[in-house]
């Protein structure tokens, strides 16, 4: 059973709902071991006439009835088909391209998070400096009301590692945001720097990135991250950079 399961999800992944349909009406009119011929030609393409074939194979091995078969195929459908539209995930890159395959750049993705934010907004950072566009998109933001929140690290006059002082920067720059360092630091976190590189909007939609707030991770250097929207991860990220807060580990400046 397990192998017929994972041929229903393979074909619900990769075959839209409209043909999984004439695909379960079709099976619930046959049998298995007469299944290749009703199904011949219902999918156009031989990567899905492949799933098809190995559909049919799995069934053949197992006791399931046709309409059994048919009814697992729509209700994997409706489930893939709802979780997709309530989450989608895109890969981010910035760098060098190949003609191959498309993704989103780095600036894009963060301007996305933060252009949609309509409440709440959760930046950190490594670093912080000669992102124009970004500081624009965020004094817009706090022009609509969003409450700005951002995590860096300190430099090495305030105890932290780098030598710019990127949180006096961005105090300069938005003055509207809260600003938050990680001072305190336990035992097991010593020497600890603030290297993740996230933005979170409304607990709604987050990028999660290799990039610093700077000009090259947005132009120039090899950058990789995903944009997320929808779904409970940015709703998780949200509430634990919240905890941080709460909890005081990272303490306002």
């Amino acid at each position: 059973m397990e192998k017929l399961l994972d041929a229903v999800a393979a074909v619900v992944c990769l075959v839209s709902p409209e043909k999984v349909q004439a695909i379960s009406s079709r099976i619930r009119r046959t049998q298995a071991d007469r299944a290749a011929a009703a199904l011949s030609g219902v999918v156009g393409t031989s990567a899905a006439a492949g799933v098809v074939d190995q559909l049919i194979d799995a069934w053949r091995a197992t006791s399931a009835s046709a309409e059994e078969l048919a009814s697992m195929l729509l209700a994997a459908s409706h489930v893939f088909t709802k979780a997709a539209s309530e989450q989608s995930t895109e890969l981010v890159w910035t760098g060098p391209t190949t003609p191959f395959v498309s993704a989103r750049r780095t600036e894009q993705a963060l301007l996305q998070v933060v252009n949609a934010a309509e409440h709440t907004l959760f930046i950190t950072s490594f670093v912080a400096y000669d992102v124009s566009t970004i500081v624009k998109a965020l004094r817009v933001a706090s022009d609509r009301g969003v409450t700005i929140s951002m995590l860096l690290e300190s430099s090495q006059d305030h105890g932290g590692s780098i030598t710019v002082d990127a949180i006096g920067k961005m105090r300069a720059l938005v003055t509207s945001a809260q600003i938050y360092a990680w001072r305190d630091k336990t035992e097991a976190f010593f020497d600890g720097r603030v290297h993740a590189k996230v933005a979170v909007a409304d607990g709604s939609m987050c990028f999660i990135t290799s990039a610093n707030l700077t000009g090259y991770a947005m132009d120039r250097n090899m950058e990789a991250g995903v944009l997320i929207s929808g779904g409970h991860v940015p709703r998780l990220l949200e509430q634990h950079l919240q905890a941080l807060v709460d909890t005081k580990v990272v303490t306002g400046i």
